[in-house]
């Protein structure tokens, strides 16, 4: 059956709504697109919605086609202002379109946001996604996470170690920042995290816990202290003892990078591996620095997912505007992160016209291809997407998401797509060559 779909829009006090003469339009870089079949789905439940203040809405007219911008409504439906509306994604989607929306006209430099096209199904009734599932893990859903259950457990944790200034820094991302990973910690399974640096050797445009000026605050407040080997093992030994599916990961949202806390990342690793062979051990990292790789392969780590936003270097410069290390450092140190057999990971941080052109692809697979990458993670980039274009000196679209997903495993079987990190035990899965979220 054909599907029609319609543009979303909101009104001036947020209520969200189907534009009733705009059909749906995506947007790839700043081309406005029609979706293609693979790449709308139904909004996956946990999604949020929100307005992109000021900016109008994009659609195209049923009547002739023709992109159109829409302001405000239909006389016949009160001629009221309105404005594009985007959904936040919940984790395992990656995004395959942009809000079609005039962002020329937006109020100011949008939140550290992953900014994906919504629309709406006449037929069915109900709002579809640009995205495209890449993980079906789903230990990471909202309905895992009570906090009238987290509550006192965070308490009677706190209670019975005090002084440990890890712990408390944990508290707080769990019950302000609603970090999933930190509540896990609270809870005793799953993935739990272990920041460990409050500096950083990248000044990231889209850092969502250092941010140089107003014009998109951080997410949360930077680690300001080193965590001891006390406090770490304190924290992690437990939870790698007793956790289901137990992961403990360095390389958090609240902090700079691990990497320029090696030795104490060693020291504390080779202690949690003194007191057990249990769990998982995983470093999240710009990997600027090849030898710590090296140290933290010989000190016991499991597996290594190392951020990037492209496999050119001029356009991983201009996003993360590195201090004292240069894109051949990060591949250096895959290199090496795959000679000590880790599990490599790359934390790929993706975007609608960027991600998906032509000379992206290419360089993404020459980089698997050359490394050995066992999985990459396709994670949407938080970024406002003027900010982003611009900083990337892009414009036109890209050959669309899901092709691009479908030509890199194409080009190289064995490598596996997902969202979030995984236990030793789930490396490889049975069948991971074919079977994969992509129908």
């Amino acid at each position: 059956m054909k599907k029609t779909f319609l543009t979303v829009v909101a009104d001036d006090t947020g209520e969200v709504f189907e534009h009733p003469e705009l059909l749906f339009a995506g947007m790839s870089g700043d081309t406005v697109v029609r979706p293609k079949a693979d790449e709308l789905i139904p909004l996956p439940e946990g999604s949020r919605l929100f307005t992109i203040p000021g900016a109008p809405a994009l659609g195209f007219d049923p009547q002739n086609g023709r992109t159109t911008v829409a302001d405000r409504l239909p006389k016949r439906w009160g001629g009221g202002r309105i404005q594009a509306v985007s959904t936040f994604l919940t984790p395992g989607f990656t995004r395959t379109l942009l809000p079609a929306a005039d962002y020329r006209r937006q109020c100011g430099t949008l939140p550290l946001w992953s900014y994906t096209a919504v629309a709406w199904c006449v037929e069915e009734e109900r709002f579809y996604a640009a995205a495209v599932q890449v993980d079906r893990n789903p230990q990471w859903r909202p309905e895992h996470f009570d906090d009238r259950e987290l509550d006192p457990l965070v308490r009677q944790r706190l209670a019975a170690a005090p002084d440990n200034r890890l712990l408390e820094q944990l508290a707080r991302c769990a019950i302000d920042y609603h970090c999933f990973a930190a509540k896990n910690l609270f809870f005793r399974r799953w993935e739990a995290p272990l920041p460990v640096s409050p500096a950083c050797n990248a000044r990231c445009v889209g850092c969502i816990s250092l941010q140089e000026s107003d014009c998109c605050p951080a997410s949360q407040e930077r680690l300001t202290f080193v965590p001891t080997v006390e406090e770490l093992c304190e924290v992690a030994v437990p939870h790698l003892m007793e956790a289901e599916n137990a992961i403990v990961s360095f390389g958090q949202g609240c902090e700079g990078d691990p990497i320029l806390q090696a030795g104490t990342v060693c020291a504390a690793v080779q202690a949690m591996r003194r007191a057990t062979a249990r769990g998982t051990i995983n470093f999240n990292s710009n990997a600027s620095l090849p030898d710590a790789v090296d140290a933290l392969a010989d000190a016991g780590i499991d597996s290594i997912r190392v951020s990037l936003n492209s496999a050119l270097p001029a356009r991983y410069d201009a996003y993360y505007r590195q201090r004292g290390y240069a894109f051949t450092d990060v591949v250096e140190s895959l290199r090496r992160a795959r000679r000590h057999g880790l599990f490599t990971m790359l934390n790929y941080l993706v975007f609608p016209g960027v991600s998906d052109r032509r000379e992206e692809v290419e360089a993404l697979k020459e980089l698997v291809g050359e490394i050995g990458v066992d999985l990459i993670q396709m994670r949407n980039l938080s970024l406002d997407p003027t900010l982003y274009l611009g900083t990337m000196g892009v414009a036109g679209r890209g050959i669309g998401m899901t092709a691009m997903l479908k030509e890199l495993k194409a080009f190289h079987p064995r490598l596996q797509y997902g969202y979030f990190n995984r236990t030793k035990e789930n490396f490889f899965p049975a069948g991971f060559e074919t079977d994969w979220p992509i129908r």
